[in-house]
């Protein structure tokens, strides 16, 4: 189903697994890809969450998480990978959901060729990868995910889905005390679990 924006104004750690099994797509000149999501982590907010680019606050940024939920909030990672985010909750509680893996399942042809010499397991298993594949640039930060190019479509019935530590976060903002990771077992979009190889700052 398509929701409404209220559907993703909600904590994102309640928002996370709702949006496991959902089909998000992105049309560009080239055609469109959809992906159906099989992993994502949810991030809190300014004071809440050390793991979050918000922890310490508004800044150029992260400003995007401050705003209406159902936009895209896109960084750059490691100098080279854009990573993708659902924004949650209501303006100003800055919180967002980390599209970590998912399937390819329309425009397979065109996710091929943008990461050649993938397997198809692994065209959009990561969030690096995943960005890839869907054709999404840094520069799409902002975007209504509501509205094209985006399409983003949800389950009306949650999937059964396990939750553990955040992938690659390390210090206060991984471990047991963030069990906000969330996948559906036995997908093959799900990523490879790294513990506490970097901050997600």
């Amino acid at each position: 189903m398509r929701p409404a924006r209220e559907f993703f104004a909600r904590d994102s750690v309640d928002l996370g697994p709702l949006l496991l099994g959902a089909v998000i797509s992105h049309d560009t000149d080239e055609g469109r890809v959809s992906v159906r999501l099989s992993e994502v982590e949810a991030y809190r907010g300014v004071g809440e969450d050390p793991g979050s680019h918000a922890f310490r606050g508004r800044t150029p940024r992260n400003t995007v998480m401050f705003g209406a939920a159902g936009h895209l909030y896109a960084y750059f990672t490691y100098g080279m990978h854009v990573c993708l985010n659902v924004v949650a909750s209501e303006p100003g509680h800055s919180a967002a959901v980390l599209l970590r893996g998912g399937t390819v399942v329309e425009g397979i042809e065109l996710a091929r060729r943008r990461r050649a010499g993938a397997s198809d397991r692994d065209l959009a298993r990561g969030p690096a990868r995943l960005a890839v594949a869907l054709g999404v640039p840094l520069s799409a930060s902002g975007a209504d995910l509501l509205v094209p190019p985006f399409e983003l479509r949800v389950l009306e019935q949650p999937l059964p889905f396990e939750a553990g530590p955040r992938t690659g976060v390390s210090g206060a903002g991984g471990g047991a005390a963030f069990p906000w990771r969330f996948w559906v077992a036995g997908e093959p979009g799900v990523s490879v679990y790294r513990r506490h190889a970097r901050s997600h700052d």
